[in-house]
């Protein structure tokens, strides 16, 4: 952790700061979860599993609270806010990170897959970020988790692609609409990051295909995008309203 002083006191760069983070409860969520806390922050995570809060809260150790539900549904995401707002009073900053994706090839997409990729990726993330607005203090920070499936061609992945592809739109015009509050939108869009999920969602083939791809020749770890969101969050990025930091090794720019 990277710390400055004041009056010879080490200061974090969210010092004092509250933030929600939804989807939480591990990966790249969960790494800057824990960030956060270094860095002075006190932080709310969302995820659906008791018992992945349950670990995440342990891992993360101090100045965390953890609320159960699914950031998809208009009242658990109530829920959330009461609670923020009963133990704490405001938000400093907001991470909509909850997200999902599967595999669907045109001219096999499903109503149902359909359905659950806007329900989270875009509703759920725009009322994230409505109802936590009578929280935000001015001069506060929303950083929105894109995906740079948005920014590519990957056969099977449109239905994902465009569930992510709104947040860009949505934070141009938000940032305009908040210009008075001073409150910044900026969407973090990963690239492939080695989480459970990913080992989950793909075989060793297609990891090896999507590690070809990324200049490295690896995939990013969840801390490395920790550190992208903490700079989003952060006085760092005062300067930065309304764009789209991808965070993907290089694969989407050759």
């Amino acid at each position: 952790m990277e710390t400055h002083q004041l009056n010879g006191v080490n200061v974090g760069k969210l010092d004092g700061k509250v933030a929600v983070i939804t989807g939480g409860s591990a990966g790249m969520a969960l790494a800057g979860a824990k960030l956060f806390v270094e860095e002075g922050a006190y932080v709310f995570i969302q995820g659906r599993r008791k018992d992945a809060l349950d670990d995440a809260v342990k891992e993360i150790g101090r100045n965390v609270t953890a609320v159960q539900g699914d950031a998809s549904d208009l009242d658990d995401l109530d829920r959330l806010y009461d609670t923020v707002k009963r133990e704490k009073g405001s938000v400093d900053v907001l991470w909509a990170h909850a997200g999902n994706g599967e595999e669907a090839v045109l001219g096999e997409i499903s109503e149902e897959q359909f359905d659950r990729a806007f329900s989270l990726n875009a509703r759920g993330t725009l009322f994230t970020v409505q109802k936590a607005l009578p929280l935000i203090n001015d001069h506060g920070s929303i950083v929105m988790t894109g995906s740079n499936a948005s920014l590519g061609a990957f056969p099977g992945w449109s239905l994902y692609a465009g569930s992510k592809a709104v947040q860009q739109a949505w934070a141009r015009v938000w940032l305009n609409e908040l210009r008075g509050r001073k409150i910044r939108v900026n969407v973090l869009t990963p690239g492939q990051v080695a989480t459970a999920k990913q080992e989950e969602l793909f075989d060793g083939a297609t990891i090896a295909a999507f590690e070809s791809l990324i200049p490295r020749g690896k995939m990013g770890r969840p801390e490395e995008i920790a550190t992208v969101a903490l700079f989003l969050a952060s006085d760092d990025s005062s300067y930065v309203n309304g764009m789209e930091l991808v965070a993907d090794g290089g694969a989407t720019a050759i």
